[in-house]
């Protein structure tokens, strides 16, 4: 019998799966595109990252978060035919002011993060979707929520708040922070491998298609770049980031756009993919010829530049800067422009070592590290500590 602890990244449109044993070695991962489409399928992999057999599998088996679900561990036991999961970790954007550590699933519980839904609607609702397809599909396993707002918890109010009227903020309307587990993860390999830099001022950089970047200090987050949404802070694949709130009153006034026109446009039509109007994926932009594509890479660089220099301010000072995330693991190109002309902060990259994808990259003051993120064993960690298996 293999025992293992699932974990669950559910989606608008996909459905990401992990398999760990107890000791939290990697079994398996899987992936479910385009959920609830006829052409919706299913990617396997193996520990080792290797790409499995799908068995074949019709349009009706991604209908729905359930079925695929079902379908993706039907597809596991072939390889596995005695799995049994023994509890199932999930991937929660939002927890509000009141989650700041993982917690087992209940009604109770799950009737408050649904009161988040107005805070997180492209995120929360399909999260939740993945708890309840769980709980149908293995009644009896214990569930355990996870949030990626849990990391900033302690945030300053200087760093917590927007100036606006007191009451807004009383009523939720502050900034949060988003990709804390990703966060909670590389502070885990800083403490476990380099505690003395763990303990000074390090800021994270998480670059990928979503992206954010966060001032940590001694394990404690001090400011991130996200806020009261995902919609904030950087430019992202298809999200605008930071923007002047007059823009979205000009687009109501003058273009006549409602709630849901200036949702899509923010979210889905901007960033990467609306300034390029080439792709949202920076390796098609790296290999693009199209100048606006080299601009939009231009103002993702310098976007992230501002944003380290300010983090950096927000915390007195920077001992170290980390890369992480697909867009920050693996463009050597993005980290040299992020960094080029920050040696008044002491950061001075190693060239060589930037393009071999180093883990150790810079000669200056500050270190600049490349720690690939694993938000999945963050969860599956959270899912054996809260259920003490």
């Amino acid at each position: 019998m293999t025992r293992a602890i699932l974990t669950l990244n559910a989606g608008s449109s996909s459905l990401k799966l992990g398999l760990f044993d107890e000791a939290l070695a990697p079994l398996a991962t899987a992936h479910v595109d385009r959920l609830g489409a006829p052409e919706g399928s299913l990617n396997l992999k193996d520990a080792e990252g290797k790409a499995m057999p799908v068995p074949h599998l019709g349009p009706d088996d991604f209908a729905t978060h359930t079925l695929a679900l079902r379908s993706a561990l039907g597809a596991f036991r072939t390889d596995m035919p005695e799995l049994e999961i023994v509890a199932i970790g999930h991937r929660i954007v939002h927890g509000g002011t009141a989650h700041a550590e993982p917690e087992k699933v209940t009604d109770v519980l799950m009737d408050h993060l649904e009161r988040l839904n107005p805070f997180a609607p492209l995120h929360q609702p399909h999260n939740l979707a993945g708890v309840r397809a769980a709980i149908e599909a293995f009644p009896g396993v214990p569930n355990v929520a996870c949030f990626d707002t849990a990391f900033h918890r302690g945030h300053p109010f200087v760093d917590d708040t927007y100036a606006l009227p007191r009451h807004y903020y009383e009523k939720g309307v502050r900034r949060y922070g988003f990709h804390g587990l990703s966060y909670t993860y590389i502070d885990g390999v800083l403490a476990a491998e380099e505690p003395e830099l763990r303990a000074g001022r390090v800021v994270i950089a998480h670059l990928g298609s979503g992206a954010s970047i966060c001032a940590v200090h001694n394990g404690q987050s001090i400011s991130c770049t996200m806020g009261f949404s995902t919609l904030s802070g950087l430019p992202m694949g298809t999200r605008a980031g930071e923007l002047d709130a007059g823009v979205v009153l000009y687009l109501m006034d003058q273009e006549k756009m409602n709630a849901e026109d200036i949702t899509e446009l923010l979210f889905k039509r901007s960033g990467l993919i609306g300034m390029s109007g080439v792709s949202n994926d920076m390796r098609t932009l790296e290999a693009s010829k199209s100048p606006h594509a080299a601009e939009a890479i231009d103002y993702f660089c310098h976007r992230v530049k501002r944003e380290i220099a300010s983090l950096a301010a927000a915390m007195g000072g920077m001992d170290a800067l980390v890369f992480c995330g697909g867009v920050g693991e693996n463009s050597s190109h993005v980290r040299a422009a992020v960094c080029e002309g920050l040696d008044w902060a002491g950061i001075t990259l190693d060239q060589t070592a930037n393009l071999a994808h180093a883990r150790e990259i810079s000669t200056g003051r500050v270190a600049v590290r490349v720690i690939p993120t694993n938000e999945e064993v963050v969860i599956a960690r959270a899912a054996k500590d809260a259920l003490h298996i």
